[in-house]
């Protein structure tokens, strides 16, 4: 029995990926719940691959259900079709798209076919990680790009100029007076 070894990458950053093993028999839903697991994602959402060419450019469609939506060709469902049926060359590749709405984008590339199964493993399975997952929901890590969505979440940049002036205590502001006497010029002892 064939054992398919396919490298997932996070399409915006390529360090950043999962090789997981799978049986050629086994179905592409199989791989749908690898990769989320992989990647610490929850499957709550939609979720399709698309066959690809050596340019990353999306064919044949292979969903997990048949979503509301025009097609051109109806697609393949992941349960019913395995994963060998649609492996056309030795580097085969696949593009994984998870929850329509953040549009998580994966890169999935065939890297080894073996015909010997691994007795330790269960398949699929994950043999490799490099790399930090990207945070699903943005709120893992406060660092680089995903900090922007706890910044919007929780509107962490709002009154960042005027730092301390909305509620609170308004000891460390000056009054009035001094404020308009700012404004016209008049010097207010060294402030």
């Amino acid at each position: 029995m064939a054992i398919l070894r396919f490298r997932v990458y996070f399409e915006e950053d390529d360090s950043v990926y999962r090789d997981i093993a799978i049986r050629h028999t086994q179905s592409f839903s199989d791989l749908h719940f690898t990769i989320l697991k992989s990647f610490e994602f929850d499957n709550k959402h939609q979720a399709t691959f698309f066959r690809s060419n050596d340019n990353w450019e999306r064919g044949r469609e292979i969903s997990l259900e048949k979503y509301d939506r025009p097609y051109k060709v109806l697609p393949l469902l992941m349960s019913e079709t395995t994963i060998g049926s649609e492996i056309r060359d030795p580097n085969q590749k696949f593009i994984y798209v998870y929850d329509f709405t953040r549009n998580w984008t994966f890169l999935v590339e065939l890297i080894n076919v073996s015909k010997e199964e691994n007795p330790k493993l269960s398949y699929p399975a994950m043999v490799r990680t490099e790399g930090i997952a990207p945070s699903q929901y943005g709120t893992k890590s406060l660092l680089g790009d995903r900090f922007v969505d706890v910044e919007e979440k929780y509107d962490l940049t709002k009154g960042v100029e005027g730092f301390g002036t909305e509620g609170g205590d308004d000891d460390d502001l000056g009054t009035e007076e001094e404020e308009e006497g700012t404004e016209n010029g008049e010097d207010l002892g060294g402030f």
